[in-house]
C-alpha cells in the first residue's frame, strides 16, 4: 500500500511538474522584465498594414550545440534565406529571424522561451525538446503564438490540451508501432525498454506499450534512467536488465547521451550473440551528422536495428544536400533528417503568413486582461501580451499544403502530418544499410512507401518482408529473443501427485524424482530445444488423493509455479490464464457401462433382416417365380400341366433358387435372363444374412441399458466421476447434471465396485472420465466394461505455462517434431501398451439388415420383369392378330347359338385359349394359315373362283 501510495504521488507531482516549472520561470524573469512594468502605456498595439511592412520577425528556440540543433540552425538560416531571395511569398516584406538558445536545460529553456515571447513574437519555429514544449505550449495557448516544432517528438503533446502546439515532424508513436511491427515480425513476446526517464522517453515508451499489447506481445520491464545519468547508474541498470529473461533491448533516448549506453553495453559484453538492440530515430540522427562515422563508435553498434525518418528521395532535397557545405552555421559534415523537417518548418511559416496577409491580416497585439491584473505583483507580467491573429494563423497553418525537403507537408485530423513512414536500418561493418521500410499504410516492406499509397493496403503476415539483418555478434540467424534469467534460479514446474494410473505422471525415489508417460514426453522435447532449459519438479497434492488440476493450473498462473506437466487437459477456462504447448495426447470424455452376455434366442435366425426386408425379399421370391412361369409356359413343357402342378412348380421354383438348387431348365431368352439377374439379387441377399448373423450371433453379445451421455443424461441414474478431473464441472455446468447425481471415486478399485454394484445397489450407473484413462481401466479389467456412445468433447493433454512465456512456443514445436521422428509413439508404447477392448457396446438393432441398403437391387430386377413380360406380351398379341379363329373352323366344334357366349367373352376365351397353347402350336397354326392364304391368292389370280366343297 505504501508504495502505491507513492507511486500516486510521484504520478501528481509529474503532472504538476510542468505549471511548477512556469511559475519557477516567471519568478526568474521579474529582473529581466522589471524595467517594463511601468511603462507599458497602450493596452493595444500592431506593426504597421500588410501594404508598408517591409519585414516581420519570428522566433526560434533550439539548442545550439545539440545533435538536433547543429543540423536544424544551418537549415533553418537556409530557409530564412530562400524564403527572401523568393519574390513570390510575402510580397516583398523580408523575413527575420530572433534566435533563443535553450542551453540542453529545461529550466533554462523555458527562460529562454518567455524572453522570446516577451517580443511580441507571434510565431515561433521550436523547440527541439518534448519537456520545454510542454511547458512553453501552456504559455503560447494564453498568448495565441503558434509553436512549429521539428523536434518535440512527444507523442502526448498532439492532444487537445496544446491547440497551438503543431508538430512538423513525426510523433514518436508512428515509430513506436513500427517497432512492435519488427517485433512481430521476428516473433519476440517482450522487450525491454531502456529510456531517458522525461516527458519524451516517457511518452513514447508508453505507447509502445498499447502497439506491443496489439500485437500480443508487452514491455516485459521499463528501465529508466535520468537525464545526465552517471556512467556507474546506467552500468548498474543494464547489469540488471542482463539478468532478465527478455534479450530484446529498445533504447529510446536523446541523441546527445545515447551512445554511452551501448559503449556500458559493449564492456557488459552484451553487444554479442543472442542480444537484440533496437534504437529509435535518436540513432540515425548523431550518424547522419558524419559521412564517415569513426571506427570505435561503429565498432560499438554492431547488429544494431535502427529507424529513421523516411524522407523521399527528390530533386529539391539532393539540391539542397549538395550545398549545405556552404550553408551558415553549418557545424556537421552532412545534415540529418531533423534539419529537413526545420527547413520546411521555415517554409510553412512563410506561406502561412503570406496567405494570413493576402487575406488584410494584421499582426497586432493586446494586452491580457488576466496578466494585466497581476501588476500589483513585482513580476511584470504585462509584457507578454495576445497575438490577436492568433487563432486564424493557427488555421491557415493547419490547411497549408505543400511538398518540401521532407515530402509532402500536410496534416491530418489529429494534427500529424500524413503518410508517416520510416527507415528501417542495420548498423554492421563502417556504415548502416538499408534494410526495409514501414508505413503507417501497409506495414513493413523493401520497396519505397510512396509506390505502395497507389495500392490497397496490405497488412497480411505474407506481405512483411525485410532483407536479411545482421545480427550482433555477427550472427545471420534470428535470436531467439530470450533466456533463461541469470539469476540462479531453474525453472519451477509444478507435477500432479496422482494416486491412479500412474502411467501417466508419479512419483520417484530417483532423481528428477518424478516419471511417467508425461514426463519422458516434456524431456524428450527440452532434449530437442536447441539451448539448455534448468529445471526442477515439484509435486502438487498430499499423495493420497488426486490434486484438483484447475487450481494446480491457477497456481501457474499466480507464478506460484513457472509450468505445469502432466496429465493437464486444455480446456477454454484454462486457456484463459496460461498458455497450454501442442497437445502431445488426443483426449475426451467418454461413458463407461457394465455389460453383461446376451442369451442366444431362438428366433435369432430372423434377427438379420428387418420385418419390411422379410416380406419384400418373399413377395420378390414370388413374383420372380411368376414372371419365369409365364415366360416359359408356352415353350418349357417343364412348366405345363395341371394347375396344380403347375401352381407347385411355380412356388418351387421360386423358393429352390435362394439355394440354386432349381431342378427346371429355363429355354426362352427372356426366362434367362430374368434368372440371371435375380439369381444375382439372391447372392447378394444370402451373403448379406449370413455376414450379419454371424455378427449377432459371435459378435454381438452384449447389452447395455445406457447407449450415450444423451440417455444417461435423460436418466436419474448415479454417475462416478474421477477425482481431480474437469469432468465434474463439466457435467455440472455444461450439461446441467445435479451434483447429486455425481459420486467422486479416488482408485481403480472404487471404479469396478461402484459399476459392479450398480446405480440401484449403492454404486453408479455409468462413469464418465477421459478415454486415456478408460482405456487403461478397460485393460486392467480384462475388458469386462464397455464405453458406449462416441466420444462427447474434443481436446487434448499439453503443457501449462505463463502467459506469453516463450517456452510454450519452442516445445509445441518440439512435440511436434517428437511426433514426426516417431518418438512418441515409441514413448506411448513403452509406458501405454495393455490389452485392447473390442470397441463400443452397439444395440443389436445396429447390425440388422433393412430395405435402404437393398431397394437398388430390387428396383433392377422388378425393371428386368417388367420390361420381359412387355416383350413377351407384345409379341403375343402380336400373333393373335395374325390368327383367325375362321380358319380353325375344322378343328373347333361350333356350339349350338343356344348356348354361345357373348362375343366380347368368346374373344378373351378364345386369347386365353391362345396363349395357353404351345409355342410350336401355335407356329404350326400360323404357317397353314399363310400357306391357305397364299394358294388363295393364286386362284384369283389365274380366274378361277373357289369353290366351297359341297
Amino acid at each position: 500500500m505504501e508504495v502505491a501510495l507513492r507511486a500516486n504521488r510521484g504520478l501528481v507531482l509529474m503532472r504538476r511538474m510542468p505549471c511548477l516549472l512556469l511559475v519557477a520561470c516567471l519568478w526568474l524573469t521579474r529582473g529581466i522584465i522589471a524595467d517594463a512594468a511601468g511603462n507599458s502605456s497602450s493596452n493595444s498595439s500592431s506593426l504597421p498594414s500588410s501594404s508598408k511592412l517591409t519585414a516581420l520577425t519570428i522566433g526560434s528556440l533550439l539548442t545550439r550545440n545539440s545533435t538536433i540543433g547543429k543540423a536544424a540552425r544551418p537549415a533553418i538560416q537556409a530557409a530564412i534565406d530562400d524564403v527572401n531571395a523568393d519574390s513570390s511569398i510575402l510580397a516583398g516584406t523580408e523575413l527575420k529571424l530572433l534566435e533563443y538558445d535553450t542551453n540542453c536545460s529545461g529550466f533554462l529553456g523555458t527562460v529562454e522561451a518567455l524572453q522570446l515571447m516577451e517580443n511580441d513574437v507571434f510565431l515561433a519555429i521550436g523547440p527541439q525538446s518534448s519537456q520545454i514544449a510542454h511547458v512553453i505550449s501552456h504559455v503560447v495557448n494564453e498568448l495565441h503564438v503558434p509553436l512549429l516544432s521539428f523536434g518535440a517528438t512527444d507523442p502526448t503533446l498532439s492532444s487537445l490540451q496544446y491547440p497551438y502546439f503543431i508538430r512538423t515532424t513525426q510523433s514518436d508513436s508512428f515509430q513506436m508501432y513500427a517497432i512492435a511491427d519488427l517485433v512481430e515480425h521476428y516473433g519476440w513476446r517482450e522487450v525491454v525498454a531502456i529510456f531517458v526517464d522525461d516527458d519524451y522517453g516517457r511518452g513514447g515508451v508508453s505507447v509502445l506499450g498499447d502497439a506491443l499489447a496489439k500485437k500480443r506481445s508487452k514491455i516485459s520491464y521499463k528501465a529508466a534512467f535520468t537525464p545526465g545519468a552517471s556512467d556507474s547508474a546506467i552500468k548498474e541498470l543494464l547489469i540488471g536488465v542482463n539478468n532478465l529473461e527478455s534479450r530484446v533491448y529498445v533504447v529510446h533516448t536523446n541523441p546527445d547521451s545515447g551512445l554511452n549506453i551501448f559503449s556500458i553495453a559493449n564492456n557488459l559484453q552484451m553487444m554479442v550473440g543472442g542480444y537484440v538492440w533496437i534504437a529509435t530515430d535518436w540513432l540515425p540522427s548523431v550518424l547522419d551528422l558524419s559521412e564517415t562515422v569513426d571506427a570505435d563508435t561503429m565498432n560499438l553498434l554492431q547488429g544494431v536495428i535502427a529507424l529513421r525518418h523516411y524522407t523521399p528521395d527528390t530533386s529539391k532535397k539532393k539540391s539542397f544536400l549538395s550545398r549545405w557545405k556552404s550553408l551558415k552555421f553549418k557545424t556537421t559534415a552532412t545534415p540529418n533528417s531533423y534539419a529537413l523537417y526545420a527547413y520546411d518548418s521555415v517554409w510553412l511559416a512563410a506561406r502561412a503568413l503570406d496567405t494570413f496577409l493576402s487575406e488584410g491580416g494584421n499582426i497586432s497585439f493586446s494586452d491580457d486582461a488576466k496578466l494585466v491584473g497581476l501588476n500589483r505583483s513585482r513580476l511584470s507580467l504585462s509584457s507578454l501580451r495576445v497575438f490577436d491573429g492568433g487563432t486564424r494563423l493557427l488555421q491557415i497553418l493547419l490547411t497549408t499544403n505543400f511538398t518540401g525537403l521532407s515530402g509532402e507537408i500536410r496534416f491530418d485530423r489529429d494534427k500529424d502530418l500524413i503518410q508517416p513512414a520510416m527507415d528501417v536500418l542495420n548498423i554492421g561493418g563502417t556504415g548502416t544499410r538499408r534494410i526495409g521500410y514501414w508505413s503507417n499504410y501497409s506495414g513493413l516492406s523493401v520497396v519505397t512507401p510512396e509506390t505502395l499509397y497507389d495500392k490497397p493496403p496490405n497488412r497480411s503476415a505474407s506481405s512483411q518482408k525485410l532483407y536479411g539483418v545482421i545480427w550482433p555478434g555477427e550472427m545471420t540467424l534470428k535470436p531467439r529473443g530470450w533466456v533463461f534469467p541469470n539469476n540462479g534460479k531453474p525453472l519451477r514446474i509444478g507435477v500432479p501427485n496422482r494416486v491412479i494410473y500412474k502411467q501417466y505422471v508419479a512419483k520417484d525415489k530417483n532423481p528428477p524424482g518424478v516419471k511417467g508417460y508425461c514426463i519422458d514426453i516434456f524431456e524428450s522435447a527440452l532434449n530437442l530445444l536447441p539451448y539448455p532449459v534448468p529445471h526442477v519438479y515439484f509435486l502438487y497434492g498430499d499423495g493420497k488423493s488426486n490434486p484438483e488440476y484447475s487450481n494446480l493450473v491457477y497456481e501457474v498462473a499466480q507464478d506460484n509455479f513457472d509450468a505445469a506437466v502432466g496429465d493437464i487437459t486444455i480446456i477454454t477456462n484454462r486457456t484463459k490464464i496460461v498458455d497450454f504447448t501442442q497437445p502431445y495426447m488426443e483426449s475426451g470424455l467418454v461413458v463407461v457401462v457394465p455389460v453383461k452376455e446376451e442369451k442366444s434366442s431362438p428366433w435369432a435366425f430372423l434377427k438379420p433382416f428387418t420385418v419390411p426386408m422379410w416380406c419384400v425379399t418373399g413377395a420378390f421370391f414370388l413374383f420372380v417365380g411368376a414372371v419365369v412361369w409365364i415366360l416359359e409356359h408356352r415353350l418349357n413343357p417343364e412348366f405345363r400341366g395341371s394347375p396344380r402342378r403347375q401352381l407347385i412348380t411355380i412356388f418351387w421354383f421360386s423358393f429352390s433358387t435362394m439355394f440354386f438348387s432349381h431342378r427346371e431348365n429355363t429355354v426362352s431368352t427372356l426366362g434367362r435372363l430374368v434368372l440371371i439377374i435375380w439369381l444375382f439379387v439372391v447372392l447378394i441377399i444370402n451373403s448379406s444374412y449370413t455376414a450379419s448373423l454371424t455378427s449377432i450371433l459371435t459378435v454381438q453379445q452384449l447389452t447395455s441399458g445406457i447407449e450415450g451421455i444423451d440417455s444417461l443424461i435423460s436418466s436419474s441414474d448415479r454417475i462416478g466421476v474421477q477425482q481431480g478431473s474437469f469432468a465434474w464441472s463439466y457435467l455440472v455446468d455444461e450439461l446441467n447434471i445435479a451434483e447429486s447425481r455425481l459420486v467422486m471415486l479416488k482408485t481403480q478399485e472404487d471404479y469396478a465396485a461402484a459399476l459392479e454394484k450398480g446405480s440401484k445397489g449403492g454404486g453408479v450407473s455409468a462413469i464418465v472420465d477421459e478415454l486415456p484413462y478408460v482405456e487403461l481401466f478397460l485393460s486392467s479389467t480384462n475388458c469386462a466394461f464397455r464405453t458406449v456412445g462416441q466420444e462427447f468433447t474434443r481436446s487434448g493433454w499439453g503443457f501449462a505455462f505463463q502467459r506469453d512465456s516463450p517456452l510454450a512456443v519452442d516445445l509445441s514445436t518440439a512435440i511436434l517434431q517428437l511426433s514426426e521422428n516417431g518418438d512418441l509413439q515409441r514413448i506411448h508404447d513403452k509406458w501405454l501398451s495393455q490389452t485392447e477392448c473390442s470397441a463400443q457396446v452397439n444395440a443389436a438393432d445396429d447390425s440388422r439388415l433393412s430395405l435402404n441398403s437393398f431397394w437398388g437391387l430390387f428396383l433392377v430386377c422388378g425393371i428386368a420383369c417388367f420390361l420381359a413380360l412387355t416383350c413377351f406380351c407384345c409379341k403375343v398379341f402380336s400373333q393373335y392378330r395374325r390368327f383367325s379363329p375362321g380358319a380353325e373352323e375344322t378343328e373347333v366344334e361350333i356350339e349350338p347359338s343356344s348356348t354361345q357366349h357373348p362375343p366380347r367373352s368368346t374373344s378373351f376365351k378364345d386369347l386365353m385359349d391362345f396363349v395357353d397353347r404351345k409355342e410350336v402350336e401355335i407356329k404350326h397354326m400360323l404357317k397353314r394359315k399363310s400357306s391357305e392364304e397364299k394358294r388363295q391368292a393364286n386362284q384369283s389370280s389365274d380366274g378361277h373362283p373357289s369353290h366351297s366343297p359341297a
